[in-house]
C-alpha cells in the first residue's frame, strides 16, 4: 500500500472542503482506498490531505491527473503543494 500526502494552504478552508468532497468520485474511479483531511492546530488553512492507493504507480498517476490540478485550482489551494509518497511497514 502506498500513501500520498499533500501539504498546502488554501485561500479559504470551507470553500476548498466543497470541492475536494465534490472530488470523492474521481477519487474513487482513480485508486483512491482511503483518505483523511487535516488541518494544522494553528492555521485552518494549512491542510494536509492523505490518499491510500494499492501501488505506487497509481498514486504517481492520480497526483500529475490535469482534472486533480484544476479542482486543487478551484478549490483555492495557494502555491505549489508539498507532496511525498510513503510505503507503510
Amino acid at each position: 500500500m502506498t500513501t500520498v500526502f499533500v501539504r498546502h494552504p488554501v485561500s479559504d478552508y470551507k470553500t476548498w472542503r466543497k470541492v475536494y468532497d465534490a472530488f470523492a468520485p474521481v477519487q474513487k474511479a482513480n485508486g483512491v482506498t482511503a483518505e483523511a483531511v487535516y488541518q494544522a492546530a494553528d492555521n485552518p488553512n494549512d491542510v494536509t490531505v492523505t490518499h491510500e492507493f494499492a501501488t505506487l504507480e497509481a498514486a504517481q498517476a492520480f497526483t500529475k491527473m490535469e482534472e486533480l490540478r484544476k479542482a486543487m485550482q478551484n478549490g483555492g489551494v495557494v502555491g505549489t503543494p508539498t507532496v511525498w509518497f510513503t510505503h507503510k511497514v
